[in-house]
């Protein structure tokens, strides 16, 4: 299969106060187009800066990372970040048209994508509302429609539901497999919850060490929809629980 990001011998450093710290070394990982996987890891493993280094917020010393979008691509990557950091000051509908400014759409082009968007996550109807008016799980969904609205070819997605409560969170991992099946797009999701993974992701790939590095690489099999208690029931969380702690490698592991 195709993979749109394709990462070899990724590896990064940065020096603070004189000394060099060294968050990941020798990271391989292909992605195939239209592919869900998880990333899972104890915090402080290079995670969310593996995501930084994809967007180009943070640049890698050795490695390379190839992103193959297709012909007319507008935006290969979007990030979905724990937080919605919507703009309190702006409607529901402008936020999310906010990553359309600067191209060369219309006002009204970018009203109808970003009415597209939030059509896609169900808030539609929210269209006129200001963040404050919303719950915490209304705001990632307009998150989440403000990175569908530039189209990308990729969603990057950095623990957006920790932050809430147990029913919304469960909630939004079924909208998000929903949003996924319907647009097709590939998804790379950071997540520190094991459970959530494996019942979200077709691949879960584990980092573990200091540096950090890929150690397992787990392929999902279990037909959708899937039943939450499936993947524990399977051994798999407690499997990959041992394989963040032991940082046991581990190559394409099926479960």
């Amino acid at each position: 299969m195709e993979s749109v990001i394709d990462i070899r011998g990724l590896s990064l450093s940065f020096t603070r106060d004189g000394e060099t710290n060294e968050v990941l070394r020798g990271l391989d990982l292909a992605v195939p187009r239209g592919a869900f996987i998880a990333i899972v890891g104890s915090s402080g493993v290079g995670k969310s800066t593996l995501l930084r280094v994809l967007m180009g917020l943070a640049a890698r010393s050795v490695g390379e990372v190839t992103i193959a979008t297709r012909s007319g691509q507008r935006q290969p990557l979007a990030l979905v970040f724990q937080d919605s950091r919507l703009l309190p000051w702006r409607s529901v509908a402008d936020n999310v048209a906010f990553g359309l400014e600067g191209s060369a759409l219309s006002k009204t082009e970018r009203r109808a994508k970003a009415e597209a968007a939030l059509d896609i996550v169900g808030l539609k109807h929210l269209a006129e509302r200001w963040p404050h008016q919303l719950s915490g799980g209304q705001r990632q969904r307009v998150s989440l429609a403000r990175a569908l609205a530039v189209e990308p070819e990729v969603l990057l997605m950095d623990e957006p539901f920790s932050a809430l409560d147990a029913i919304t969170r469960e909630g939004l991992q079924d909208e998000l497999v929903r949003i996924w099946q319907v647009t097709g797009k590939t998804i790379l999701f950071v997540t520190h919850d094991i459970e959530e993974a494996t019942y979200l992701a077709d691949r879960v790939v584990v980092l573990a060490g200091s540096p950090g590095r890929v150690v397992a690489d787990h392929v999902i099999s279990s037909a959708r929809p899937r039943k939450r208690a499936v993947a524990a029931d399977t051994g798999l969380v407690a499997g990959i629980r041992q394989h963040i702690g032991g940082e046991t490698m581990i190559d394409g592991t099926g479960i």
